[in-house]
């Protein structure tokens, strides 16, 4: 469609004049055209009175499984479960065989995600590998189009490399991101260490693991200077050393992931195996801390932490399966179905796209006549129940299936092309 009208759109965009507005919104030639509570005549147009638009949404945590693990899914399914969650931008981990840690596999997702609806941002390989040990060429990565660099599903274990990292990185004002995880304290634990993991005679992961390496990490951080981003954070006490760590000064930043405001460590009493994730998810009052992080700005974006999963890794017994769940599908409906109400949509929002974006200090977009249309639309209050066929994924390791859940994505605007998840 090379020009369409959403009649009576909400604008939800703090940034936007238009913020809060009903308004008749034009896209032509994927430019916004016209935003105005005038009549508009279009090729195409849309009655969209109980639908909202935003910013086009950005995902910090998609782990990428092209090159090497296509079975679990494609650079192209990937963008499609990407369509159907509402994302415009993902950022992809370096976790692949081989993993991204030279320019020509830089080269290899932007050439073949090029055509497709949704732009992927490479965050390479911090060291090669994703073992640890070693750094990788990051000049040369962050000149081939790297956003950032990160270990990906690994944690930055090396504290002498996440030194020199944070000191090379400032070179290039490069973000290094790490996962927060002390892994001594979480060999061989399944889920969050409790009163659940007890009475299920699972062995636990304590925050504590957590914990100590969010102390590490900022410690560092507060030696060397530079851009540290502490992702998939999940306790309660995690937020508070963040949070004092931006009152000091350093630039750091966080997210946390949508299931991690979603499911609590008693969501797995039915040993569902799609429910074991890392960090592991935590109790009732880690998630309220965590809500109240995203309320007082401490945490700065909402991930997906898509981590796709074959049968033979997650249909085992829960202490054999493997870690992760699909998550780009089902992350806005996630969150809006836990928000608390004091959490306002616009907050939501903020998370998903200037937040992301100002992270990995991406060129910011707006909604304003003129402006590139890069927008994602969604109903902040439609319930829907999710079946497999809302999820695009080749991979099935998903908990959200057969729950019903508030909110939806209805689709995207970018690229010049207009691609809506309804008939």
């Amino acid at each position: 469609m090379n020009e369409i009208l959403f009649k009576g759109i909400k604008v939800v965009s703090p940034s936007s004049s238009f913020n809060g507005q009903h308004v008749n919104l034009l896209i032509k030639d994927g430019v916004i055209a016209a935003i105005t509570q005038e009549e508009v005549a279009a090729e195409h147009s849309i009655e969209a009175s109980h639908l909202s638009v935003s910013e086009g949404w950005f995902d910090l945590r998609t782990k990428l499984t092209d090159p090497g693990f296509e079975h679990k899914d494609t650079i192209a399914s990937i963008s499609a479960s990407a369509v159907a969650g509402g994302f415009t931008d993902i950022a992809v981990l370096p976790n692949t065989k081989p993993a991204l840690q030279t320019k020509e596999s830089v080269v290899y997702v932007k050439d073949m995600s090029r055509f497709l609806p949704v732009d992927f941002h490479v965050l390479a390989a911090l060291t090669k590998d994703c073992k640890g040990e070693e750094m990788t060429e990051m000049t040369d990565l962050h000149h081939a189009g790297a956003v950032a660099f990160t270990d990906g599903v690994n944690s930055n274990w090396h504290m002498g490399v996440l030194k020199r990292a944070l000191l090379y990185a400032q070179g290039f004002d490069g973000c290094i991101i790490d996962q927060p995880e002390e892994q001594t304290m979480t060999e061989n634990g399944h889920m969050n260490e409790g009163i659940s993991s007890t009475l299920m005679g699972t062995r636990g992961i304590p925050t504590l693991a957590e914990e100590i390496a969010v102390q590490r990490s900022l410690a560092i951080l507060a030696y060397t200077g530079g851009r540290l981003h502490l992702t998939n954070i999940s306790s309660a006490k995690s937020v508070d050393l963040i949070k004092e760590a931006k009152a000091e000064g350093l630039q750091v930043t966080c997210d946390v992931s949508a299931a991690h405001l979603f499911f609590t460590d008693e969501d797995l009493a039915s040993f569902d195996t799609n429910l074991k994730v890392k960090p592991p998810f935590r109790g009732q009052t880690d998630r309220q801390r965590l809500w109240e992080g995203i309320q007082e700005g401490v945490i700065d974006a909402i991930s997906s932490n898509h981590v796709p999963q074959d049968e033979e890794s997650k249909n085992l017994e829960f202490d054999l399966a493997d870690f992760g769940m699909l998550g780009l599908e089902t992350a806005f409906a996630a969150i809006m179905s836990r928000k608390p109400e004091e959490v306002s949509t616009a907050t939501v929002i903020e998370k998903l796209t200037t937040g992301p974006r100002g992270i990995l200090k991406q060129e910011a977009t707006s909604i304003e006549e003129g402006a590139e249309a890069i927008l994602t639309i969604f109903s902040e209050e439609e319930e829907w129940t999710v079946t497999r066929e809302d999820i695009k994924s080749y991979s099935d390791n998903t908990a959200f299936v057969g729950k019903t859940l508030k909110g939806k994505p209805v689709g995207i605007i970018n690229k010049g092309s207009v691609v809506l998840n309804v008939e």
